[in-house]
């Protein structure tokens, strides 16, 4: 399974909707990148991701998005194939 990376807050529903939707489909660690204790990390996953708002998911080296577009993904089936990637 790929590695997933996740910048996120400690008080975000998004964050915790999104984790909780990659653990029902067998993910077992997330990397949690928590940009409210460093700034630093925010300024990097804007400058990565073009975005201010977590989360910001990765898939391995695919950047899938937040919250919303993690959804869309899998309700699009895409998901899972990615997770599987080798």
């Amino acid at each position: 399974m790929q590695a997933v990376k996740m910048y996120t807050t400690a008080v975000c529903p998004y964050c915790v909707q999104a984790k909780r939707l990659l653990k029902s489909k067998g993910v077992e660690q997330i990397e949690e990148i928590r940009i409210d204790v460093n700034p630093q990390e925010r300024a990097t996953m804007m400058e990565i991701t073009g975005r201010r708002t977590v989360p910001q998911i990765f898939v391995g080296s695919t950047h899938v998005g937040g919250c919303d577009d993690l959804v869309a993904l899998d309700s699009q089936g895409g998901l899972m194939p990615l997770l599987m990637a080798a």
